[in-house]
């Protein structure tokens, strides 16, 4: 009975307000709890699938990636090095610059030492030149040293030195100014440089062709020789030689006037050294005839002895 009174008085307290414990019951209550939680070696813990956390850091297809990565960059790197120590031995770096080549202000890039070069770019306008007092030697190792600019084309080679060009070319002293070599026809008249003998050329368009008064001109080819005019071709000359191995051949429109002394030097021409050849039928021959205004025409010699006298004279009366 007394604790059910008991029990009564406190759920009226509780209900009328906080009940106050006095501090032993206070001290009791935190002793229990503390000797509760030291006992219980449970509290706290949750049990965890660690396949199902959230995994930190680069794995599967992303570590992959990522080795690659770090593998190229070393790649690079070592091809940098090599890079660097190539460059540091060719151009000789030191504490003091360059002991190869210098570099100016201006532009300029001067070897200060024998340099081995493939091909050389130089800029636009660009100038390549020696010292004052000092040459400037290029050697080919057993190869042509050519300059080229565009079309034009310098080529030196062990056993000539070649030029060509399809805009032309000249050549001047640039101490002077003075044109000496130009193919420029209509402003300089073609003479060949001082020095130069001959000029060996595969096909030649011009006005007219001549020698000094004093010299001869000399016509030389290995092969066939072809003038050919569009107007005609005039020949002049105190005397006049052809010497050929094979044919000559005139061909012309109109005609073809020889106006001076012919002679034909019969050493090379074909003869029979016996019987008659022309009553045999072996060869067919012709006689070379002239008129007076210097007109050449063929007759075909068909008995001995025969003369120029033919239907189709084409001097007429006189021959």
């Amino acid at each position: 009975m007394a604790a059910a009174a008991a029990a009564a008085a406190a759920e009226q307290q509780s209900s009328n307000g906080p009940v106050k414990k006095s501090m032993r019951e206070k001290a009791v209550e935190r002793r229990n709890v503390n000797k509760e939680h030291n006992s219980n070696f449970k509290a706290g813990y949750i049990p965890i699938d660690e396949d199902r956390l959230h995994k930190t850091g680069l794995r599967g297809r992303k570590g992959n990636l990522a080795i690659c990565v770090i593998v190229l960059l070393f790649i690079l790197a070592v091809i940098n090095l090599t890079i660097t120590l190539v460059i540091w031995a060719v151009i000789r770096i030191g504490p003091n610059g360059c002991d190869s080549m210098e570099f100016h202000e201006s532009g300029l890039l001067r070897f200060k030492q024998v340099s081995d070069m493939g091909v050389i770019h130089p800029l636009y306008k660009s100038t390549v030149g020696g010292r004052r007092n000092e040459n400037l030697v290029i050697t080919g190792n057993n190869q042509p040293i050519v300059f080229q600019q565009g079309t034009t084309k310098l080529s030196v080679e062990k056993n000539k030195t070649s030029i060509t060009s399809d805009i032309g070319m000249q050549f001047f002293d640039p101490r002077t100014q003075n044109i000496l070599f130009s193919t420029d026809y209509e402003t300089h008249e073609f003479h060949l440089p001082s020095g130069v003998k001959s000029l060996n050329v595969q096909k030649a368009s011009t006005e007219r062709i001549t020698s000094n008064a004093t010299s001869d001109l000399n016509i030389k080819v290995d092969g066939r020789a072809v003038v050919r005019g569009n107007e005609g071709v005039f020949i002049m000359g105190k005397t006049i030689e052809f010497h050929v191995g094979g044919n000559v051949e005139l061909k012309a429109e109109n005609s073809i006037i020889l106006n001076g002394t012919v002679t034909v030097s019969t050493t090379r021409l074909p003869s029979s050294s016996g019987g008659d050849p022309l009553a045999a039928g072996e060869w067919v021959r012709y006689k070379l005839c002239v008129c007076a205004d210097g007109t050449l025409f063929k007759v075909p010699v068909t008995a001995q002895n025969m003369g120029c006298q033919v239907a189709d004279n084409p001097c007429g009366s006189a021959h």
